[in-house]
C-alpha cells in the first residue's frame, strides 16, 4: 500500500501546519462519518453574535489531534515512556472525541433525542468505526473511556486541562474575536510532565495555568454563555421540539429523510442501534437551516414563527432575575402574551420560559489541576497559587433568566 500520499499537512490560521502522523489517522480523517463534522458548527448559533464564529468541528478536531502530538513530544523528551500504540491510541482518541455532536453541537442533545448526549454517540461511532478498522481503535477506545491503567493518558483526552479544552479556548477566542480568552497552549504543554502515571504541571507554569483558567471564566460568560447565544440556542431547541411533535401527527413537514427519521421516531440510548446510528451520521447544520427555510411558510403559527425568528435574527428578548422573582414574573409575562395574542396556552409555552444557567471555572482537588514544585512535592493550583482569584473560580454562579418577546415590554 503506498502511504506517501496519506502523509498530508493541513494549513490552519491558529497553529500553521498540522501533520498527519500515519496512514490509519489519514484514513478515519477521510471517513465520512469525520467529514461530517465539515458540516457541524463548533459554536452553534454563536455566529448571531460573533460574525466570524463559523468554524467547524472539523477545524476543532484537528487542532486537538496538532496539540496532542506537542503533548506526546514534550511528554517523551522529559523521559516519559509512551509506547508506539499508546501514542497512536492518543491520536484516535482525541481525534474522535468530538465525532458524536450533532446539527448545532449540543442543541440535537435537547430535543430530538432523549437523554443521550454527545459523548456516548461519539463512544457509538468509535466503536463502529473499531469494527470496520479491524480493531485498531480499541486501546483508543479505553482510553476515551478511562479505562487505561496509565491515568494520565485519560487526562490528557478528558480532563481539567486537556487538549480539548487547550484548543477550543484558543480557537473560539480567534473566530469570536474575543481577546480575553486567547490562552498560551504552547506554553502549557512545554509545562507539563508526568509522576506516578498522573499529568502534573511544573511550577514555573503556574501563572500560564491562572491565565489558562481566568480565560476559560471570561469565554463563559463573554461567549459560550453570551445571552444572545443562549436565547438563540433555547429557540431552536423549542422549534425542534415543536417539529418533533408535529412530525408525530403525521403532519407534513418536508424536511430530509434523516432529519425525518428523528422527529418521527422516539430515540434514547436504548434503541440507538446500529441503522439508528447511521441516520444519525446523515444529519449535520444543512438539515436544520434546510428545514427552517421551509418552515418560514408552514401552516403551523408556532413552527413558521420560530423560524422566520432564526433566519431574520428577530430573538426573543432575555432577562435576568433573582431565583425568587422567577415564578411570579413567568406568570405575570405568560398571562400578558394570553391576553395580546389568540395564543393558546401551549403556543405560548414555546415564546415564554424560563430556564437556568451556570459555570464553575475550575473544580479544585476533583481530579483538579496538580502542580509539580521543585521539592517533587505535588499541591493543587489552587493551594500553591497566591491567586485569591482561584478560590472564586471554584464556586458555581448560577443565573436565572426568562425569555419572551419583545413586543411585551
Amino acid at each position: 500500500m503506498n502511504t506517501n500520499n496519506k502523509l498530508k499537512i493541513f494549513n490552519d490560521p491558529i497553529y500553521g501546519f498540522i501533520t498527519i502522523p500515519n496512514p490509519l489517522i489519514f484514513d478515519l480523517i477521510a471517513h465520512p462519518y469525520f467529514q461530517r463534522l465539515r458540516r457541524i458548527t463548533q459554536m452553534g448559533l454563536s455566529y448571531l453574535v460573533y460574525p466570524g464564529a463559523h468554524h467547524t468541528r472539523f477545524h476543532h478536531a484537528l487542532g486537538c489531534l496538532h496539540l496532542m502530538q506537542k503533548a506526546v513530544q514534550i511528554l517523551s523528551f522529559k523521559g516519559v515512556s509512551i509506547s508506539k500504540e499508546e501514542e497512536n491510541a492518543l491520536y484516535i482518541a482525541i481525534l474522535l472525541h468530538d465525532i458524536g455532536h450533532g446539527p448545532f453541537s449540543h442543541a440535537m442533545e435537547h430535543s430530538i433525542v432523549h437523554n443521550i448526549n454527545h459523548e456516548t454517540i461519539s463512544l457509538l461511532f468509535m466503536e463502529q468505526l473499531n469494527r470496520e478498522f479491524k480493531g485498531q481503535l480499541s486501546l483508543a477506545i479505553t482510553m476515551f473511556k478511562g479505562g487505561y491503567s496509565r491515568k494520565f493518558f485519560g487526562q490528557l483526552i478528558s480532563s481539567q486541562l486537556d487538549m480539548d479544552r487547550s484548543d477550543y479556548l484558543k480557537r473560539d477566542s480567534f473566530y469570536t474575536g474575543v481577546s480575553e480568552g486567547n490562552i498560551n497552549s504552547d506554553r502549557l504543554i512545554s509545562m507539563m510532565n508526568v509522576v506516578d502515571d498522573q499529568l502534573v504541571i511544573e511550577k514555573k507554569g503556574i501563572f500560564s495555568i491562572e491565565k489558562f483558567l481566568t480565560a476559560r471564566r471570561l469565554m463563559y460568560w463573554q461567549v459560550y454563555l453570551h445571552k444572545t447565544s443562549l436565547v438563540a440556542e433555547q429557540m431552536i431547541i423549542n422549534v425542534l421540539k415543536r417539529a418533533k411533535i408535529l412530525a408525530q401527527h403525521s403532519v407534513e413537514l418536508n424536511v430530509s429523510s434523516s432529519f425525518e427519521f428523528f422527529l418521527k421516531e422516539n430515540i434514547d440510548i436504548k434503541n440507538f442501534n446500529s441503522h439508528v446510528l447511521t441516520q444519525f451520521s446523515k444529519l449535520d447544520d444543512y438539515d436544520i437551516v434546510s428545514a427552517l427555510k421551509s418552515w418560514q411558510n408552514h401552516p403551523d403559527a408556532v413552527l413558521s414563527n420560530l423560524s422566520v425568528q432564526l433566519l431574520e435574527r428577530k430573538l426573543l428578548k432575555i432577562k435576568f432575575f433573582k431565583k425568587s422573582q422567577i415564578s411570579e414574573a413567568l406568570d405575570q409575562i405568560k398571562t400578558s402574551c394570553l391576553e395580546r395574542t389568540n395564543w393558546t396556552k401551549d403556543d405560548v409555552s414555546y415564546f415564554v420560559f424560563s430556564g437556568t444557567i451556570k459555570n464553575t471555572g475550575y473544580k479544585p482537588y476533583d481530579d483538579g489541576i496538580s502542580i509539580l514544585h521543585k521539592d517533587g512535592t505535588i499541591s493543587d493550583v489552587v493551594d500553591a497559587s497566591d491567586n485569591l482569584n482561584l478560590k472564586g473560580l471554584s464556586k458555581t454562579v448560577k443565573r436565572h433568566y426568562i425569555c419572551f418577546p419583545k413586543e411585551l415590554l
